[in-house]
């Protein structure tokens, strides 16, 4: 499958592009033409991966979502998050796919991959797997309200980030918290601050071991 209509399948599956112009539709997916964007969209539904209803705007199928006809989905690659001090600048923009068999992963709808960067979370486990430096992080973009101990993405001025997440209720306060090998100092965030969670880490894809 062209990267082009992976872009668009997974742009589909996040939001409503019914109502957006083949340029602002390329916008999102970083391509400046419109007729490349109108070419994929008639290749999708070619396939049987989309319908382009004039009424409805484009409607998702059941085949979409999976990479040609197989048990391989394309989970977009969105960049990397520091596991140390927020220091890495948060950026949307897909950078590529993890081709990863739907048998492997826990969730396979609203979710994204990224790059953890750095050693504090190297103590923390999901799912039995533990954080390390260049392990891809599968997170759930729908669970935006975090528990006490859950490992979150989060974006603190502009900068992504990978901790702990703790509400101290005695201070009113979000803690971010490190789990690691080494010493890292927690993050206090005030209610004034400028940051967003964009989702909980529910799987460790790890690095191949060479």
């Amino acid at each position: 499958m062209h990267i082009l209509q992976e872009k668009l399948l997974i742009l589909i599956k996040q939001s409503n592009i019914g109502s957006k112009t083949l340029r602002e539709i390329g916008e999102k997916i970083g391509e400046q033409y419109p007729q490349k964007i109108k070419h994929h969209l008639d290749q999708l539904e070619k396939k049987g991966f989309i319908r382009q209803d004039r009424a409805h705007g484009i409607i998702e199928t059941k085949g979409a979502g999976k990479v040609s006809n197989s048990n391989l989905l394309s989970v977009p690659i969105v960049g990397a998050a520091n596991c140390g001090p927020a220091t890495i600048f948060a950026n949307s923009n897909i950078e590529g796919y993890l081709k990863i068999s739907s048998a492997l992963l826990r969730k396979r709808k609203n979710i994204f991959a990224i790059r953890a960067m750095g050693l504090s979370m190297n103590n923390a486990k999901v799912g039995g797997n533990t954080i390390e430096d260049g392990d891809y992080l599968i997170i759930d973009s729908d669970d935006l309200i975090p528990q006490n101990g859950d490992i979150i993405l989060s974006v603190i001025d502009s900068m992504a980030n990978i901790k702990r997440y703790i509400w101290d209720e005695e201070n009113e306060q979000i803690i971010l918290v490190s789990d690691s090998s080494r010493d890292f100092p927690p993050i206090y965030i005030h209610e004034d601050d400028s940051f967003i969670i964009n989702g909980k880490v529910i799987q460790v894809i790890k690095k191949p071991k060479y």
